[in-house]
């Protein structure tokens, strides 16, 4: 488990969660565990990211799934800071005032990139509400460098909300990622407790509008399970999601980050990720990535591959 100060700092990395009460979650169960990193590619990953002072969801989130994709030289690289406006239960991320943008940011993360050999790569990035745009045009940026430095990369953007920010979502849009990804968490009934500062309705109006502006874009989205939701809230997600013409869904077990985040309400069976793919596919996504370690950047590459076949076979079906 993570500790909720930041050790360089010396401050906390989460002060809005400081004072809140221990919110233990039990022992994990046998399937949700992971290898740690070995050297090697591990290592190297390490020195590439560290060489361009560049920031990574797969660190700065505590994903379980770093010790595998760093091995084999897959990073998701965060952009626009390490500090979050937001404050979600759910997220390790540092909360707190971000410092200004670095311009320099999108070229270290195109240079990065091509370092990596990457084929396929995913930008995400930190909420950042005190920015007019939202920091849209700085997944402008960051797009078109990658494009220039290793121009057969395909490139996955997992943006914020855009919440109240006018023109952001076009900017992005019109920079054609070959994926859009914005995820919705959770369900509707649990924002409040699990992400406060979004709107459940105005994320999955959002990734219904890149469909409307350019339908040839993928569009992607995932949730979490084991925060509280219901089997049937997890449905009605998924049917809101297809009606706004998404392709491709992840659903992963929530873990929590530190004693002072949202607890584990449940850990769920591998056998029930199973039977909630079965129903994705049912519901009409063109691809679906659900297991206990799913994460919307876990094998980015071979699933966009993936979902380029199932439009192309989707398509001469028509």
């Amino acid at each position: 488990m993570v500790v909720v100060l930041d050790t360089l700092a010396k401050k906390p990395r989460h002060p809005e969660k400081a004072h809140r009460p221990d919110m233990p979650s039990g022992r994990k169960p046998d399937w949700i565990r992971v290898r740690a990193p070995g050297p090697g590619a591990f290592a190297e990953t390490t020195k590439i990211v560290r060489e361009h002072g560049l920031n990574t969801v797969c660190v700065e989130a505590s994903c379980p799934n770093i010790g595998e994709c760093w091995a084999v030289r897959h990073a998701t690289f965060m952009i626009l800071g390490d500090t979050c406006t937001r404050a979600c239960a759910f997220c390790n991320v540092k909360t707190g005032l971000p410092e200004a943008l670095d311009p320099h940011e999108p070229v270290h993360v195109a240079e990065a990139t091509a370092r990596l050999g990457l084929k396929h790569v995913v930008v995400t990035s930190v909420d950042r509400d005190d920015l007019d745009d939202g920091g849209a045009d700085h997944f402008v940026q960051t797009i078109r460098a990658i494009r220039e430095k290793s121009p057969g990369t395909t490139v996955e953007v997992l943006t914020p909300d855009f919440l109240r920010k006018d023109g952001a979502l076009e900017q992005v849009v019109a920079a054609k990622p070959d994926v859009f990804n914005h995820n919705l968490e959770t369900v509707p009934s649990l924002y409040l407790p699990v992400r406060p500062g979004a709107r459940y309705f105005h994320s999955v109006r959002l990734l219904q509008r890149v469909k409307e502006i350019d339908p040839s874009i993928f569009t992607k989205s995932g949730i979490m399970v084991g925060l509280g939701e219901t089997r049937n809230e997890i449905f009605q997600v998924m049917d809101d999601l297809r009606s706004a013409g998404v392709d491709f869904i992840t659903i992963g077990q929530y873990l929590q980050p530190t004693l002072k985040h949202h607890p584990v309400i449940r850990y769920v069976e591998p056998s029930e990720f199973e039977s909630l793919k079965s129903v994705a596919y049912a519901k009409g996504f063109l691809m679906v990535s659900s297991s206990p370690l799913t994460r919307s950047s876990h094998h980015a590459g071979e699933d966009f591959e993936r979902l380029r076949a199932a439009r192309t076979a989707q398509l001469e079906r028509m």
